[in-house]
């Protein structure tokens, strides 16, 4: 099979693990109204992916490296048939919790195995297009299944079983079995099952701004629908979750033509920003600047940010991707979860608008004190480089 074919169908593989991760969403409140739960019931369930992934990136991050790639990804694409069925099956907000640990397993496999498969059939000399190709998949993924969902649900009013829960359960198990016929360019190695993930040195802020940066998706997904639906805006929790991440993927072209220290740059003057209007939108009852704002947090995210982080910690650990996409991926998965219980638990108290604008005030001073400590670094790198430098030049001076 020829590279561009195979990158191509294991793109296609990593974008439907993705697709089922939020497809779902849309039907949020009527799995919590079955329950009769609140918004912290529901950040619960939502960040219950993270239950999921996170141990599965802690523990089994380089599983691939011992067993191959292809059977990961393959039991991905099948956990997100199986929790979608769940929810058809018992549409419940206890079910919704099983099947985001289901989902979160299953991306963790793919995400990992996925990034160093993609750069093993493109070849090491083209990494970052690997990393751009698997961020375009991926983000396509996250942000079309709950899309789909939401476009389901208008033609077909409401139900259980959307045709977007259709299409995964036939393209899924398909896409399973094409797992396993491509290429096995891969190396398992003799390593223990059980690997803990790599944070490759140097790339620290790379991981704390894909927190900071999945922290403010995770409330659009999470906690915006919430908002939308008690304003009778609930028909728009689909488009709104696709802006969140599809802008990110358009911006990814232009995220490519920077260094990744300058693509990390813009993302962290991005993240704040789109927030701010956000969360302007959402106080005001305005649904444009709600539109707007998701679109800016999703070029931070999903564009600037998610691109330049996976491409410097693959080049800081060629020999050791998949172990080093689980470090980012913990840090990123972190920020996606945590401060969005935190958020739906202070909804339940103060109300939802007050919770956005405390979660906003603290992400402004989280990306102030980032932002400050990596400019320091970056002088005392510097600096350190210069002093490098004129050491060599004095040694050299006596010879000349």
């Amino acid at each position: 099979m020829i590279p561009t074919l195979s990158a191509a169908l294991l793109a296609l593989g990593l974008f439907t693990v993705t697709f089922a991760v939020n497809l779902q969403a849309p039907l949020y409140d009527a799995y919590a109204a079955e329950s009769g739960v609140g918004a912290t019931a529901v950040t619960i369930a939502f960040a219950a992916y993270a239950g999921g992934l996170m141990p599965t990136l802690v523990f089994l991050g380089g599983l691939s490296d011992r067993i191959g790639r292809r059977l990961p990804i393959a039991v991905a694409l099948l956990l997100g048939v199986v929790a979608t069925g769940v929810l058809v099956l018992w549409p419940s907000w206890s079910s919704l919790v099983l099947a985001r640990v289901l989902l979160g397993v299953g991306t963790g496999l793919a995400t990992t195995a996925g990034t160093a498969y993609m750069a093993e059939i493109l070849g090491s000399q083209r990494a970052r297009t690997a990393a751009l190709i698997t961020t375009s998949a991926t983000s396509l993924g996250f942000g079309g299944g709950a899309l789909a969902t939401g476009v389901s649900l208008g033609l077909q009013g409401p139900t259980p079983l959307p045709a977007s829960y259709i299409a995964l359960f036939i393209l899924a198990p398909l896409l399973a079995v094409i797992a396993f016929r491509l290429p096995p360019v891969d190396q398992p190695k003799l390593v223990s099952l059980l690997r803990l993930p790599a944070f490759p040195q140097n790339t620290w802020v790379f991981g704390v701004a894909m927190a900071l940066a999945w922290s403010t998706t995770g409330m659009t997904i999470a906690v915006v629908p919430l908002e939308l639906a008690a304003n009778d805006l609930g028909s728009w929790t689909g488009l709104v979750i696709f802006l969140a991440i599809f802008v990110g993927f358009l911006c990814q072209p232009l995220a490519r033509r920077l260094t990744n220290p300058q693509s990390l740059a813009v993302g962290f003057a991005l993240i704040p920003l789109g927030f701010a209007v956000l969360l302007a939108g959402v106080w005001f009852k305005f649904l444009a600047l709600v539109l707007i704002g998701t679109c800016i947090t999703s070029a931070a995210s999903y564009g600037f940010t998610y691109l330049a982080a996976l491409a410097e910690v693959s080049l800081h650990a060629p020999d050791d991707r998949a172990r080093a996409t689980a470090g980012l991926f913990v840090y990123a998965y972190c920020g996606f979860s945590l401060p969005v219980i935190a958020s739906g638990a202070l909804a339940d108290l103060i109300g939802l608008p007050y919770a956005m604008l405390i979660f906003g005030a603290i992400q402004i001073l989280a990306t102030v004190i980032i932002v400050t400590l990596w400019w320091r670094q970056s002088i005392a790198q510097q600096r350190r480089a210069m002093r490098s430098c004129g050491s060599a030049g004095d040694r050299l001076a006596p010879g000349a």
